[in-house]
């Protein structure tokens, strides 16, 4: 999602209350000191699309669906069950007895009120498009205009418990999508106190949140009135900002962290010997791509696909996930992931020659495109997350090596992820930029819809094709699932012929702890699983 960047920020010298991270008085009382990075944006559900502040929603709330850690199968949280004689209507009933941590009854009116307010044009929320599904998103939320309409006609609440959803077609697969945190129930005192609120949000879930200091920590502590099964083994985390992700892995080292999420591919060479079976490594739902900026005449239209396809050919990405990342990424042959095999639509090798690295076609291809826009371009990236300069500047040194030239591509760095997202919110990039999607939920439409739709929430690139929008719609509307998969991968070969984004590498979820921690997992999102992790 949830994009929704992937990949994740992390104390820093520049944030001094982070600094000494082994003076926190409460670092050896149960509570678990993890790498974090601040969010781009206050912690509503439906405008929150970025790693960071999804890991945070993940700990405070729970929807009607909770994706199994392990497998990524959408099960019940909330929902009691949700039922459908036509794959359009649904009704939905929720558990009884779940509570917000301030005391209020999680209701149907809980899940309808945060729905509408994600909905309305007027609210901003990022993840809008969720509910362009149910009937009346386009009066709240109209493509032109003022809405005319303040709530969605399609949600109707018929008990305390229950509640009904008309969608404006078949969608079979659309339970499964309510894991994601853009559906939360919220309560009251977010719409009576709406500023209090958003300092220190309310939510549901196996943690509340204690305070936020920006730029330093977020403190959440395990709430004993929680009555779901995923309790919390441990006392609480301490979610530390962290702007460079080595100086979190020497913490870890120091005995000042106990948890980092993202190990930073200069430590990769040492990982094992410094961590031994502390260091995790395993498949996620994660791709990193290069996505161009088809508002920019110089890379934009079907005509500049030789030149973009040409780029994707000059990118070794074997070589550099072997010498950069050392195992923890997989060269990329599609725009999905392969732990969509237990659900479908992973389809490997659907790419194509445009993800095999072929250094004499890919300069014919550029050359025959009129070359580099200028004779030179740049990737931009954030530098405070990921370790990013160092790929960035491998992919470069690819390119420059096929064009033969010392300076055809260059690194650009932006010194923050939150100003990064500013940034291609702003439609400022000026060249193909890094993003990376970790997925909302397992399936094949989260990796292609919110990043390639006409005007989804994550099309940064703002691309835009009529038959890819086409085939999306009639893959959401397959009554089966096998229809659906297929229409989604007939949608995929459209960006394989015309490129708005390269891909590059599946990633691999990577994680470091401390000694006294015990049953530290991650999720297939690559997030650990913290309510799981013992201290001591």
């Amino acid at each position: 999602m949830r994009v929704r960047c992937v990949l994740c920020a992390l104390c820093v010298a520049a944030v001094p209350a982070v600094a000494g991270c082994g003076s926190d008085s409460g670092s050896a009382d149960g509570i678990v000191r993890s790498s974090w990075g601040d969010p781009p944006n206050p912690l509503e559900p439906a405008n929150t699309n970025d790693v960071q502040g999804g890991k945070v929603l993940d700990m405070i709330f729970r929807g009607l669906k909770r994706y199994d850690p392990a497998t990524g199968e959408a099960k019940d949280a909330l929902a009691d069950r949700i039922t459908t004689d036509d794959q359009r209507t649904y009704t939905v009933t929720i558990k009884k007895g779940r509570r917000f941590g301030n005391g209020e009854k999680v209701t149907a009116k809980s899940f309808t009120d945060a729905w509408n307010y994600g909905a309305l044009l007027d609210n901003k929320q990022r993840n809008a498009y969720f509910f362009e599904y149910i009937e009346g998103y386009a009066k709240v939320h109209p493509e032109t205009g003022r809405p005319t309409a303040r709530t969605l006609s399609g949600l109707k609440v018929t008990g305390e418990r229950t509640f009904t959803v008309r969608l404006t077609q078949k969608f079979s697969s659309w339970p499964k999508t309510l894991g994601y945190n853009a559906y939360a129930p919220l309560p009251r005192a977010f719409f009576e106190d709406h500023a209090a609120w958003l300092k220190k949000p309310v939510g549901n879930g196996p943690y509340q949140v204690r305070s936020y200091d920006k730029g330093s920590v977020m403190k959440l502590r395990a709430w004993d009135g929680y009555r779901g099964p995923d309790k919390a083994r441990n006392k609480g985390v301490d979610l530390r900002v962290y702007t460079d992700s080595n100086t979190a892995y020497t913490d870890l080292q120091a005995g000042n962290l106990d948890l980092v999420d993202d190990v930073p591919a200069q430590q990769l060479k040492f990982v094992r010997s410094d961590l031994g079976n502390r260091y995790i490594n395993q498949p996620a739902g994660i791709i990193q791509t290069l996505t161009f900026p088809m508002y920019d005449k110089a890379w934009s239209g079907p005509a500049r696909a030789k030149l973009r396809r040409g780029i994707s050919m000059a990118i070794n990405r074997a070589q550099i996930t072997d010498r950069i990342f050392r195992g923890t990424r997989t060269p990329a042959t599609d725009w999905t992931s392969p732990v969509l095999r237990r659900q479908g639509g992973y389809q490997p090798g659907l790419c194509g020659d445009a993800c095999r690295y072929d250094p004499e076609r890919a300069r014919k291809l550029i050359t025959a495109a009129g070359g580099l826009p200028g004779g030179r371009m740049t990737i931009t990236y954030n530098a405070d997350t990921g370790s990013h300069k160092d790929w960035v500047d491998a992919v470069c040194n690819s390119v420059n090596t096929v064009l033969r030239s010392d300076r055809a591509c260059v690194g650009k760095p932006v010194g923050t992820f939150a100003d990064y997202r500013n940034k291609m919110a702003g439609k400022r990039m000026t060249g193909p930029f890094r993003a990376g999607w970790q997925m909302d939920y397992p399936l094949i439409q989260n990796f292609l819809q919110p990043l390639y739709y006409t005007d989804a929430s994550s099309n940064d690139g703002h691309w835009s094709d009529t038959g890819f929008d086409r085939l999306v719609n009639q893959a959401n509307a397959a009554s089966a699932d096998g229809a659906s998969i297929t229409a989604f991968q007939d949608a995929e070969k459209i960006l394989a012929r015309q490129m708005p984004a390269i891909p590059l590498w599946y990633q691999n979820g990577s994680a470091g702890y401390a000694p006294r921690l015990s049953d530290v997992t991650l999720n297939q999102f690559s997030v650990p699983v913290y309510h799981q992790i013992r201290v001591g």
